[in-house]
Parts: C-alpha cells; sequence; structure tokens
C-alpha cells in the first residue's frame, strides 16, 4: 500500500513538472525552440513571442536533418564528439561549446542536437550530418533559455516565425488584433 501511494505521488509529480516532455506542451508562454530549415533559422520564442531568431546550418540534403515536433532530452556544456574521439573544449571539436540535444526519429537526444561549432563559415549554409549548428555564441545564449523538456519544431516552411508558433500554440493569438 505505502509503495502504490508513492508511485502515485511520483505520477503527480512528474506529470505537473516542467520538463515532463509529454501532455499539452508547448503552452502559450513556454520556450519554444522552431528551425526553419528553408531560411536556415532558428526562432526562440518565449512569453508568447519571438525573442530571437538566429542563423543557422542544415543538412547537407533535405532528408538529413527531420523534420518535425521534437523534445530537448539532453545538454551539454563542452560536448564530447564521440566520431573522432575529440574532448569537449578541444578547438578541434566541430560541437563547438553547447549541445541541446532532441529526441528526433526515436533517439535519445545525443545523435541530432543544436550545437556549436569550430567552423564559423559553416553557419546559413547546408553542410551538416543532420544537426542544427549555430555560433558558439548563440548557442551559448540559447542553452541558458532552454531548459530539458523544451518542445522544438523543425520544419521548412514558407511561413515567418510568428506565424508557426501561432499555428502550433508557443504564441497565443491577440483578441485584441483579431
Amino acid at each position: 500500500m505505502i509503495m502504490l501511494k508513492f508511485a502515485a505521488a511520483a505520477i503527480m509529480f512528474f506529470s505537473f513538472s516542467p520538463i515532463w516532455p509529454l501532455g499539452p506542451n508547448p503552452l502559450p508562454g513556454d520556450p519554444f525552440l522552431i528551425v526553419n530549415k528553408q531560411t536556415n533559422e532558428v526562432a526562440f520564442i518565449h512569453d508568447h513571442k519571438v525573442q530571437s531568431v538566429i542563423t543557422a546550418a542544415t543538412g547537407k540534403t533535405d532528408d538529413l536533418t527531420p523534420e518535425g515536433m521534437f523534445t530537448v532530452t539532453v545538454k551539454a556544456a563542452d560536448p564530447y564528439y564521440r566520431k573522432k574521439d575529440i574532448k569537449g573544449g578541444d578547438p578541434r571539436n566541430p560541437l563547438g561549446t553547447r549541445w541541446i540535444g532532441f529526441d528526433a526519429e526515436d533517439t535519445d537526444g545525443r545523435i541530432y542536437g543544436i550545437h556549436g561549432t569550430n567552423d564559423p563559415a559553416s553557419i546559413g549554409r547546408y553542410v551538416s550530418n543532420g544537426c542544427i549548428r549555430l555560433q558558439n555564441e548563440a548557442v551559448e545564449s540559447l542553452y541558458e533559455s532552454v531548459p530539458v523538456g523544451t518542445k522544438i519544431l523543425v520544419v521548412s516552411s514558407p511561413k515567418n516565425f510568428d506565424e508557426l508558433g501561432r499555428e502550433y500554440g508557443a504564441i497565443k493569438n491577440d483578441p485584441l488584433k483579431e
């Protein structure tokens, strides 16, 4: 009986936790990221408005950066680059100074992510193997504002970020403008 009460309490705690990845997220006002592959830009939406738009690099081919609604599942400062055994903080590390990983294609957040770069000239281009690259300064700023559990939408769209934010519930419609 005690275990049942403990399990019920744990379920209630995690159900209302801001990092719980299930449920009606994003709620208007919650942090929300939109990556638009068509423009190679990332928008950070918070408190019902687009706070910043950052130029990014995405996949070499359209299919490399997966599209859909995902959840930030892991964050790392000075991430380790497993493919070539390069430690975090090493200037040769192509992941730069921060990693914001998300669960695209049923992965655990360690395959697809928004990260920095050791190649600033690549930003704005289609050059990655699927991740979203930002300048190190930009990803460091974003890293501080994006908690685990944040929703991230990856699309290829002609719509602007305000339209996408409203469509996906990150920005509530202003009744005074309707």
